[in-house]
């Protein structure tokens, strides 16, 4: 008798229900109910072939979310990385700096100790 095991164990992922996730049976029962839905909404308007293949294209992407992983991570938790970054972008700026000018540029001064100004100092009033 022979046991399977994770290479990761990390990666290990308890199966509840015909051996799906529970994230995975969660999004089969979505799926579904889509399927159900749009089944029971169009079978009176449209013929059985076309609403057939509308339910297939309705349920897929929810099922496929089941079992869809991007770096690393289960499809809502990307969704909210990604409507995270796009509430708050950022604005990157681009300065060139000419990289040979800085390390070779050449302190006309040497030995000039920087002082930094004090706050305190520069509020004062001198009358």
């Amino acid at each position: 008798m022979s046991e399977k095991i994770n290479k990761e164990i990390l990666e290990y992922e308890e199966t509840i229900f015909w051996g799906l996730t529970a994230r995975q049976f969660l999004f089969s029962i979505a799926a579904a109910a889509v399927a159900a839905a749009v089944y029971f909404g169009f079978r009176r308007l449209l013929g059985s072939e076309t609403v057939s293949w509308l339910c297939v294209l309705a349920a897929f992407p929810f099922a496929a979310l089941g079992f869809i992983k991007y770096h690393g991570l289960p499809a809502e938790q990307f969704f909210a990385a990604f409507l995270r970054q796009m509430a708050t972008p950022k604005e990157l700026l681009f300065v060139p700096v000419d990289t040979e000018e800085v390390l070779w540029e050449e302190d006309d001064t040497p030995g000039q100790e920087v002082i930094p100004v004090d706050q305190d100092a520069q509020n004062t009033d001198v009358g």
